[in-house]
């Protein structure tokens, strides 16, 4: 029946990885995903600068994977295809560049997500998960490579959005001098020292009642669970969906003390992620420390999904 509906197409153009998703509107009207994917193309060398710039690398993966994905979707027929970038690319001083490439090679405009925007997004995204259709008040939080986004839902309406520029990629050039090693005291140290600062100054109230669920999505939570899904043996969507910031603390001391290479050789860890991991991990865990939080709710559905709710709509 899915099959039979329209499908519309979201390529999601982030820091550390590049997403495609294809969607149709489901018999009782909620998001049904048709096709998803995600390429680890890493366009945010550098991001980390006061005046960060796209490599010639960067824009050739960017492109690559943004082609790669456009023709794995196309048997779709999607009515719809939308392209949006956000924080590399908005960052970027040669960023306009990379989507004029982008416009000439494939023919489709990219649209340039404001930090609010993609807030509001992921936000729309969470609350068309039917996994959270029992949240009424709650947090929503979701870690690229580039930012943070952190949002409050007061009877499922946002409350709060910001972006605050403290995505994994980001924070790694900041804080990590050797990435091939494993991820020190001092390092950790100064990340949370950074998400401490950022959060203090950003106007962001953890406003809501102790206790308050917390939803986490991006690739970072999705990681943690896929490595805990390996230990288990069993898939990802077979694993609870609840992570406790107990569970994230042990996973951090794992993984920190190994380096690089010993690293990408953990089941459920993408290679390509593996030199930001540790970053990632300890930003969450600040934002854990900061607001009181002790678990988090994991959603697959993010950024991509608060579009294809704006298509089909």
């Amino acid at each position: 029946m899915v099959n039979k509906n329209p499908v519309v197409a979201v390529i999601d153009i982030g820091s550390n990885s590049i997403k495609s998703l294809v969607a149709a509107r489901g018999p009782e009207g909620g998001i049904v995903t048709v096709q998803t994917r995600a390429l680890d193309a890493r366009i945010s060398t550098g991001i980390g600068q006061a005046r960060p710039r796209l490599t010639e690398e960067d824009m050739q993966r960017g492109l690559t994977a943004v082609r790669q994905l456009l023709a794995e979707i196309a048997p779709l027929a999607p009515r719809r295809t939308v392209l949006v970038a956000t924080s590399a690319v908005r960052d970027a001083a040669n960023g306009g560049e990379f989507r004029d490439r982008i416009r000439t090679a494939t023919g489709h405009e990219v649209r340039l997500l404001t930090g609010g925007e993609e807030a509001e997004l992921i936000g729309r995204g969470l609350t068309s998960d039917p996994a959270l259709a029992d949240l009424q008040d709650f947090y929503v939080f979701d870690l690229g490579g580039g930012s943070l986004e952190c949002l409050t839902f007061h009877a499922r309406r946002v409350q709060q959005a910001v972006s605050l520029p403290l995505g994994c990629v980001r924070l790694t050039e900041r804080c990590v001098k050797d990435p091939q090693a494993p991820f020190s005291d001092d390092c950790r140290t100064r990340l949370t020292e950074i998400c401490r600062e950022v959060l203090a100054k950003s106007g962001f109230r953890f406003s809501l009642p102790a206790g308050a669920d917390a939803v986490f999505a991006g690739g970072t939570v999705t990681t943690t669970r896929a490595i805990f899904a390996e230990r288990l043996g069993r898939q990802i969507t077979a694993t609870s969906p609840l992570i406790t910031v107990a569970a994230l603390r042990a996973l951090l001391d794992d993984t920190a003390r190994l380096p690089l290479e010993a690293r990408k050789k953990i089941p459920g860890l993408p290679a390509a992620r593996a030199d930001v991991f540790p970053t990632a991990l300890a930003t969450v865990l600040s934002v854990a420390d900061f607001s009181g939080i002790t678990a988090f709710r994991h959603s697959f559905h993010n950024l991509r999904y608060g579009l294809a709710v704006e298509l089909l709509e």
